[in-house]
């Protein structure tokens, strides 16, 4: 049994010492200027990313029709979407094309009471992490009033 670890031992620094010998780059090989390469190759990532960061805004305001700005303005849509306004959003909240009509069934609320206090425990942390301005709350109602009608 010794003799067994003393052979693994052996041949895993063998094989150790092989290994970086043949693939460092200290051998008998010419070496490579690679700055010029590297930069080329870091300023064409960064050129992608722009392009993509770029891509991405306008995207986001693609997406974001005139009357679901309200929405997006106050975060809704990164849970939500309001898909009779054609508003992609979030997949983690339902989606709020008949809010307007659906919350006072739901929460025994109307809409405005029920964005001032929430009765659902998600958005009741949502909403007390940053309440909403009567503005807002305006704009938000107004927003998915329409979607609603736009969903009949």
């Amino acid at each position: 049994m010794k003799k067994n670890g003393i052979i693994f031992v052996i041949a895993f620094l063998v094989a150790f010492a092989g290994g970086y010998f043949i693939f460092s780059s200290g051998g008998d090989a010419p070496e490579k200027d690679t700055s010029t390469a590297t930069s080329e190759k870091q300023d064409k990532k960064d050129d992608a990313s722009d392009e993509e960061t770029a891509k991405e805004d306008s995207s986001d305001e693609a997406t974001v029709p005139a009357e679901a700005e309200a929405l997006q303005a106050n975060n809704c849509l990164s849970c939500h979407a309001v898909e009779s306004l054609g508003a992609e959003g979030g997949a983690s909240g339902p989606d709020l094309s008949d809010a307007y009509k659906n919350v006072k069934g739901k929460h025994g609320k109307e809409l405005d009471e029920f964005l001032q206090e929430p009765t659902s425990q998600v958005m009741s942390g949502v909403i007390e992490g940053n309440p909403l301005s009567d503005e807002e709350r305006e704009q938000i109602v107004e927003a998915l009033k329409k979607a609603s009608e736009n969903n009949e």
